[in-house]
């Protein structure tokens, strides 16, 4: 149970914390331009605001 004393230390909380939104931000970029098809597909929605005008 001691090692959990680790976490309440808050020079110990704040570069654990910087680690963790690193990673889910390179998840996110990962995520988003990791596959090819799912790039095309969100290049696809990006003319969607300007549709209406076309009427």
């Amino acid at each position: 149970m001691e090692w959990l004393l680790w976490f309440t230390r808050f020079e110990n909380t704040k570069p654990l914390s910087l680690l963790i939104f690193f990673l889910v931000f390179c998840g996110i970029l990962f995520y988003v331009f990791g596959s090819k098809k799912r790039g095309e597909r969100l290049e696809s929605h990006k003319h969607i605001p300007l549709q209406d005008d076309e009427i």
